[in-house]
């Protein structure tokens, strides 16, 4: 709150003008406090509303008024009213509801967009302007609205400024209403004391005084200078000052020389370090693993971002509604202990889905989840899918903040059965693993993974040699890994540089004895702004699989392409060799794909032409010829969790049996 003193200069009421920055201050927006009228510059007696003592109801009933500025019926015509003297036939009638438009004049040379901002968010005249009424209505809006645009203009350095009102008849549109201002001089600073500031110790108190951003000279803004204060905290916070204080401002104004004076006392009280962690209430964690999940160990400088991040990271994990952290002085020393009280969220969720698409039938599914079964953060979810193609039960643990922040265990145990047109399976699979992965709040440049991974499967294709189906069972060991790098500015909807990541999975296969093989992956992908609203995009995808042939491989090991991820236009897995029977997909040693798309964006709404390339080889080295091409357009619509995609592809030069056009959909862009 800013607050006006008065003394041997005239004082300005901008304590009642820091209120109208708040949509809650809606309500009181018909004039100055009580104790500010006494300094406030008073408006000419000939000022329209300088009798009015409390805010107007605009959907008052209409009722008889002396004032009134349009032609009333069986009334004489007040002199000097804003309708002019000729009468109008149109505004006979003044108690017709019509409709009405208005206008603010003379705000030229006045910085009036954030002015305007607030005008239009607390203004009457604005809030019901599509609904017809009354002229006396429109009068009093007129007059409120008058009196808010003056309070804003004191409240932006123009103490001077006065608005009068307008209202003219026009019988094609009802009335116009003009809001003309005169704002007079803008009253700048002549000076800014800050006193205690000087208490900041390490030669602080410099950049603390940058951080606070009003200057000599600079206009008397009311606005601008709780944000310079809010600033001003936030940088002893980071600087380590847990208990700073800063007081109201005080500004005094002298009208003669047209400037001001603003004084803001400030106390640091010292520079401070990290204590322990506290868990107040109900413990849902551990001080211990709160101080795994916090970035800062006691001991460290006091820092208030890291407070914060501490508060995010407690909400990421989802399993709390809302979290309070306290900074208490451990007396006798410099040491700042946080105390958190945590309220738990819901632990327990059920979730369903079902559909049916051309490639993958009718497919339903239903999970079971509690997210901390088995604590700190140990989520288990239970999954069950019934389709046409797919059926599958597992049971997956995924321990969030696994013995450092943002690092993850993972577990898995599943049995399914897959029917692809290039293999059928029946799989058993155990798998586990670590990583340290990006999330939505925070988006990491290194992302890696290790695991380990035992599956037991029997699987039909086709064989080659003889034209016939047949059976197989593998036993597989794998130790698959992960290692990638996010330059990008984005997780979801990058616009601005690169993407580079690698897969290796050595792997051990016993079928009519044992062999060993490794698959490897790199993807690269960037993002190149054209201009405001374009991003050029392009992708590029390599894989080999060296150490056994094709044929040893088990099918649902193998490389495949075409589809949504993939190359567009194309069915799921459709691209590469087929056999010579079914004409089904067989999967290959290597991959090479390509794609590059321009990303155009206007306001909420995308449209991104694509051209997609890829194919599949026999061959342990990605080729570049018998390349399998596909094209279209996307439509993206941007929300805060990432843009919608909606894309719409047809093969260029397709094999038989590929589709003539392709849709897919999905959250986040295609890469």
């Amino acid at each position: 709150m800013l607050q006006v003193v008065a003394g041997r200069r005239a004082a300005a009421s901008l304590a009642a003008l820091m209120l109208l920055s708040s949509p809650a201050a809606a309500a009181a927006q018909a004039g100055p406090a009580a104790d500010d009228l006494e300094t406030a510059p008073q408006p000419p007696a000939s000022d329209p509303f300088s009798d009015l003592a409390a805010p107007l109801d605009p959907s008052a009933p209409l009722e008889p008024w002396p004032d009134l500025e349009v032609d009333w019926p069986d009334m004489e015509e007040a002199p000097g009213s804003g309708i002019a003297d000729t009468p109008d036939p149109a505004a006979a009638d003044a108690a017709a509801d019509r409709r009405y438009a208005y206008r603010i004049e003379g705000l030229d040379g006045v910085a009036t967009e954030s002015l305007l901002a607030q005008f239009r968010e607390l203004s009457t005249l604005e809030e019901y302007r599509d609904d017809p009424t009354n002229a006396a209505q429109i009068d009093r809006r007129a007059r409120t609205d008058a009196e808010l645009l003056g309070e804003l203009l004191r409240a932006h350095g123009y103490y001077d400024a006065l608005v009068t009102t307008r209202v003219e008849s026009a019988p094609a549109a009802g009335y116009s209403v003009i809001l003309v201002a005169e704002t007079g001089p803008l009253y700048r600073f002549a000076e800014i004391r800050l006193p205690g500031l000087e208490e900041a110790t390490g030669g602080d108190a410099p950049a603390l005084r940058e951080a606070f951003g009003v200057a000599r000279d600079d206009p008397v803004d009311a606005q601008r200078v709780e944000a310079a204060q809010e600033a001003l905290r936030s940088e002893l916070g980071r600087r380590g000052y847990a208990f700073a204080e800063v007081e109201a401002p005080e500004v005094t104004v002298d009208h003669e020389s047209r400037t001001a004076i603003l004084v803001m006392p400030v106390r640091p009280q010292g520079t401070r370090r990290f204590g322990r962690i506290i868990v107040e209430g109900t413990p849902l964690f551990s001080a211990g693993h709160l101080e795994t999940i916090a970035r800062f160990d006691e001991g460290d400088p006091y820092r208030a971002a890291r407070v914060e991040d501490l508060r995010q990271a407690l909400v990421q994990t989802g399993l709390i509604s809302s979290v309070t952290i306290r900074p208490v002085a451990r007396e006798g020393t410099d040491l700042v202990d946080l105390a958190v009280a945590i309220e738990p969220a819901p632990m327990r969720t059920i979730a369903g889905e079902a559909g049916y698409g051309t490639g993958e039938g009718v497919r339903i599914e239903a999970s079971w989840q509690h997210r901390n079964l088995l604590p700190p953060e140990g989520a288990v979810t239970f999954r069950g899918v019934l389709g046409t193609r797919e059926q599958l039960v597992s049971a997956i643990l995924r321990r969030n903040n696994f013995g450092r922040r943002d690092q993850v265990l993972n577990a898995q145990i599943a049995a399914a059965h897959t029917d692809r047109p290039a293999y059928n399976a029946r799989t058993f699979v155990l798998a586990g693993g670590i990583e340290r992965q990006s999330n939505i709040i925070w988006q990491k440049k290194w992302t890696w993974s290790l695991g380990a991974e035992l599956t037991a499967t029997d699987e039909r294709d086709v064989d080659l040699d003889t034209g016939t189906t047949r059976r197989r069972t593998f036993f597989i060991g794998a130790i698959p890994a992960y290692l990638g790098y996010d330059g990008s500015n984005d997780l979801l909807d990058p616009t601005s540089g690169f993407r580079l990541s690698g897969r290796l999975s050595p792997e051990a296969s016993l079928q009519s004895g044992s062999f060993f093989y490794a698959r490897a992956q790199i993807d690269g992908s960037f993002y190149q702004p054209v201009s405001d609203r374009v991003t050029l995009a392009g992708r590029t995808r390599l894989g080999t699989i060296f150490g056994a042939s094709r044929d040893r491989i088990a099918p649902s090991r193998r490389f495949y392409a075409g589809g949504g991820g993939s190359v567009r236009g194309y069915g799921f897995q459709a691209l590469g060799p087929r056999d010579p029977v079914f004409d089904d997909p067989i999967g290959g040693r290597s991959l090479a794909e390509f794609a590059i798309e321009a990303r155009i964006r206007v306001g909420n709404f995308g449209i991104v032409p694509f051209l997609d390339g890829g194919n599949i080889s026999t061959s342990p080295w990605p080729r570049f010829d018998n390349l399998r091409f596909g094209a279209g357009i996307g439509a993206r619509y941007h929300t805060r969790f990432g843009p919608i995609r909606v894309d719409l592809a047809t093969p260029i030069n397709p094999q038989r049996g590929d589709p003539r056009i392709a849709v897919y959909v999905s959250l986040g862009q295609a890469f």
